[in-house]
């Protein structure tokens, strides 16, 4: 595809620009998303990103950065939702939307240009819906390719637009360093510089060769292509999600195998929850477990037949969880995964089954929560008072 026609559409600082629009409050401070001593960053505004906050860090570090700063606890239901809406504005351009995340999709609108207008004109109308329709703002890219269109949204961050056509792409790409390219990690990082490059144009002319031996075959040959801006894949629009995780770090490390069982059951629900939402099932479970000395382990299973219902997969991730023979080790935390998605699920007659069960059970929870919220309804287990029921 030559004609810059692939979208990259971003939000700007997601989690927080939700956060500001729900309270306008908000608005011109510091707003950073993610709370407890020993929690990490999930989002930080514009503001709060001029002292240094960034996501991934240290709660801890970002209070010390700015100590008036406002910090607010991670609504993942609240974002779920808006980014719902921001999909349905993508989709009233061009039904060739693929998301990469709840504030992400990469949009072809090659076939739109005849009733919508030029590329830019329709990156314009999504900017304006978006603001006008949800009240927070994005960044977007164009270009003839994902990864040239990616790399423009993130140049005109925020509230911004970067049109680049086929005849400026290496004169964009070029000079930029090894770390904007997609794959480029600490390791491969430091493996490039040992070879003394620096920009992408550094790896354009470096042997294709050259770059295989150093970071092997698919790594090598992948990041050649993309320094000389070849990036062929099309937009998909039915890419299936890989995988729906749930992670926790506790304020203090659990040693109590109670407790962390507990914490184990609450992950479950909410990403069972979340797979049900999406009419998806999971053939793989895997539980991940950090040690207080930062050493992590993860365990998964691969089941003969996929599951969606929070009561079975919690019985394969306590099985999980039961198998380390840990017990009284201090975790610092615990996560579980649900991989291996699929969108049915083949049911094994059983005789003498029930004719109803847990799958009808989580049914009506999630019913009901839809209608009542979030925590209306929950295991006892679950709430404080009656862990032990």
């Amino acid at each position: 595809m030559t004609s810059a026609s692939i979208l990259h559409v971003d939000m700007d600082a997601f989690f927080a620009s939700v956060a500001e629009r729900d309270n306008p409050e908000l608005k011109g401070k510091a707003v950073v998303i993610g709370m407890g001593a020993r929690g990490v960053v999930s989002a930080a505004n514009y503001e709060a990103r001029k002292f240094g906050i960034h996501s991934a860090m240290p709660v801890g570090r970002a209070r010390r950065l700015a100590p008036h700063a406002i910090f607010l606890p991670v609504d993942m239901p609240r974002y779920q939702e808006v980014s719902g809406h921001i999909m349905e504005i993508f989709e009233s351009f061009t039904p060739w939307v693929e998301p990469i995340s709840l504030d992400e999709a990469f949009l072809d609108v090659s076939g739109a240009q005849r009733l919508l207008g030029t590329p830019r004109e329709i990156a314009a109308a999504i900017r304006a819906k978006v603001e006008s329709q949800e009240g927070i703002t994005c960044s977007v890219g164009i270009a003839p390719s994902k990864f040239i269109a990616k790399l423009a949204s993130q140049h005109c961050k925020p509230d911004g637009m970067l049109e680049i056509t086929a005849d400026r792409i290496l004169t964009f790409l070029h000079p930029l360093p090894i770390k904007a390219m997609w794959g480029v990690g600490p390791k491969t990082a430091e493996t490039l510089e040992r070879l003394g490059l620096r920009t992408i144009e550094d790896i354009a002319n470096v042997p294709r060769a050259t770059l295989i031996r150093a970071l092997g075959e698919a790594s090598g040959a992948s990041l050649y292509e993309l320094a000389w801006g070849r990036d062929y894949r099309d937009v998909s629009p039915n890419d299936a999600e890989k995988s729906i995780s749930a992670a926790e770090t506790f304020p203090q490390d659990l040693d109590d195998p109670a407790q962390i069982l507990t914490e184990f059951l609450r992950l479950t629900e909410r990403a069972s929850a979340r797979l049900r939402d999406k009419d998806l099932f999971a053939k793989t479970i895997s539980i991940k477990v950090r040690f207080a000395d930062f050493t992590t382990i993860n365990r998964s299973k691969t089941l003969a037949l996929p599951l969606d219902g929070t009561q079975e997969i919690y019985e394969v991730v306590k099985g999980l969880y039961k198998a380390l023979k840990i017990e009284r080790a201090r975790l610092r935390l615990v996560g579980v995964s649900l991989e291996n998605l699929s969108s049915g699920a083949p049911e094994q007659m059983v005789l003498g089954a029930r004719e109803s069960g847990w799958r009808q059970a989580d049914g009506a929870i999630d019913r009901a929560r839809a209608r009542f919220g979030a925590g209306s309804v929950r295991p006892a287990r679950l709430i404080k008072g009656h862990e032990d029921e």
